[in-house]
């Protein structure tokens, strides 16, 4: 990491429920590292930062036409990165997301975030089965039951609400999505265009396009 700027954060916003999110983050850490940035994770409900910025269209679920074009684009995407791709069971992602500020509490973010994604979008597991949930605790090396409570507890949900509220207000309305430099960069297919500009700053402050 040849240019550190350790003030400097990618904000990484995103959902569980989000397969593009998944597969932007089999990418994110090393791209971050090959720029000694860090990376600021925060949790989003996906449904509503679209409603918060005015889609109402159907969820793509209910296009059949749209959602083949999707899962195509997704498992090709899945063969250049070289990761699994399998649909989950369900989208029910509000308790893994919220099991990121326990996480956070720890300094393991990226790790949780992995941990998490390899049963539901790795291996298609049911991301709101509490069992699940309990075996990501498990394998992050922490006592299930105790992360269960949190993820239930009143301070999860006031910082999974503080989070929505800042992405709202940033105009976030997709996952992934990443920020820096008070410019913004919308799906896993922009990485490049991320890069390209950490690229271009490396040298001068990290301050223009």
């Amino acid at each position: 990491m040849e240019h550190a700027h350790p003030s400097r954060f990618i904000d990484f916003y995103f959902d569980f429920m989000s397969p593009f999110a998944y597969l932007a983050h089999t990418q994110l850490p090393a791209l971050a590292d090959r720029h000694g940035l860090r990376i600021a994770y925060h949790a989003i409900d996906l449904p509503a930062a679209k409603l918060a910025a005015g889609n109402t269209a159907p969820p793509n679920v209910s296009i059949p036409v749209k959602l083949r074009y999707l899962v195509t684009d997704m498992k090709r995407w899945a063969r250049r990165y070289g990761v699994p791709l399998v649909f989950p069971k369900t989208l029910k992602s509000e308790r893994l997301n919220l099991g990121l500020y326990y996480a956070a509490d720890r300094g393991s973010e990226a790790e949780y975030l992995r941990a998490a994604w390899l049963p539901t979008w790795g291996q298609g597991g049911d991301m709101g089965d509490e069992a699940l949930i309990s075996a990501v605790a498990r394998a992050m090396g922490w006592n299930a039951a105790a992360f269960l409570a949190f993820t239930a507890s009143t301070e999860a949900r006031e910082r999974y609400a503080l989070d929505n509220r800042d992405a709202h207000a940033r105009g976030v309305f997709g996952a992934p999505t990443m920020m820096l430099d008070e410019q913004m960069w919308w799906g896993n297919d922009r990485l490049g265009f991320l890069e390209e500009h950490l690229a271009a700053t490396r040298n001068d402050g990290g301050e223009r396009e």
